[in-house]
């Protein structure tokens, strides 16, 4: 418990407690911890780096102003232990928390012990983590918004009998998704009654030990799709833009490998129809700081929304290169109560980018992951 938090004071009005944010605690490690401690360089912020004794001799460590070691190697136990990295923000009178991406990052408890702490969190709001966060409440905003769906169950599935039902109305093949999963976890695909029976079990199994939630729901399988994710950026005064989409379609066990921006599959009438479905749903969830909401896109062009992630994205200097913009300024310049200072009209994108994943891996051993000697 934090020095702040015994005393419990009244929530302030305004969710941020101080007037311009000088010091930053990045609640992360490796490259996206450098990436956050090279922006606030630029803009003149102060860093605290925290490490796991497993990364004690990290390079990130070596540019932040202060470090502080949260506990042994384990990310239990240091990287997503809240305790932890809230004592350390404490003892560094830090300003701020960035989560990066991954860990911490879309964790509602975490952000609202930020801000029961009076530490700015820099990300959306805890409302806006936790609504979008579970996925049939983000599928149903979506759908009141007018943002095209894949048909499916209208929120969790509670039983077999009503998944039966579901998918023999939606018609097969139907994918079984995890509401609050990611990375492909919790997700299965059914052919037929048979296999949606198994695969139910499995999903809420893997959910379970995933996510420590085991609630499901079902959507009507798009088959050969493509996975394209719109950019976006809100701020604290209404203001949403979009900067874009990252083609994503290339992909192993639902991991991406392989970003795109801007898309090769999409006509420019799509891209904007697109752009427009993410700024839409933003703004009803009152959506604040850098997020991304992730589309399928069918032979016809014909999108439908998969989900919202409430985080900057490891492949965000796809989006950076071709619109201009620095994402990690610009959620830093948000979280500090900013206008963006821009309008959807002001985006201009320039030239192509792709990123790509590599990955240290044994194939004799099923793509094991594995450094080599």
């Amino acid at each position: 418990e934090c020095r702040r938090c015994r005393v419990r004071p009244a929530p302030l009005p305004d969710r941020h407690r101080v007037k311009k944010i000088s010091r930053v605690l990045i609640a992360n490690r490796g490259e996206i911890a450098f990436r956050v401690i090279r922006a606030c360089k630029e803009l003149d912020i102060e860093t605290v780096a925290v490490y796991s004794e497993a990364d004690r001799n990290a390079l990130y460590l070596e540019h932040a102003d202060e470090t502080i070691c949260i506990g042994p190697g384990p990310s239990s136990q240091s990287y997503l232990d809240i305790s932890k990295i809230i004592s350390a923000a404490e003892i560094t009178d830090v300003d701020a928390i960035h989560p990066g991406y991954g860990f911490l990052a879309e964790n509602p408890h975490f952000a609202e012990v930020c801000q029961s702490c009076r530490i700015v969190f820099i990300g959306p709001t805890v409302d806006a983590i936790r609504f979008l966060g579970d996925k049939g409440r983000a599928r149903a905003l979506a759908a009141e918004t007018g943002v095209p769906c894949v048909p499916g169950s209208d929120g969790v599935v509670r039983s077999e009998q009503d998944a039966l039902k579901i998918a023999r109305e939606i018609g097969y093949p139907v994918m079984i998704k995890a509401v609050a999963g990611g990375g492909g976890r919790g997700m299965r695909i059914a052919h037929n009654d048979i296999s949606l029976v198994s695969g139910l079990m499995a999903a809420r199994v893997e959910a379970e030990g995933a996510f420590n939630n085991p609630d499901v729901y079902i959507e009507r399988l798009v088959e050969k799709p493509r996975h394209v994710e719109i950019q976006i950026l809100g701020d604290e005064h209404g203001d949403v833009v979009h900067l874009g989409e990252r083609d994503c379609s290339l992909q192993r066990r639902h991991q991406k490998l392989i970003e795109e921006a801007p898309s090769p599959c999409i006509s420019d009438e799509t891209r904007k129809a697109m752009g427009e479905a993410a700024r839409r749903l933003a703004k009803a969830a009152g959506y604040t700081n850098a997020g991304t909401v992730e589309f399928l896109v069918d032979k016809d062009e014909n999108f439908y929304f998969i989900e919202v992630n409430t985080r900057i994205q490891v492949e965000h200097p796809v989006t950076e290169m071709v619109s201009g913009k620095d994402l990690v300024k610009e959620q830093l310049r948000i979280a500090n109560g900013e206008r963006l200072g821009y309008g959807q009209d002001d985006i201009k994108m320039n030239g192509w980018a792709f990123e790509c994943r590599i990955n240290a891996e044994d194939p004799d051993q099923d793509f094991k992951p594995c450094p080599g000697q």
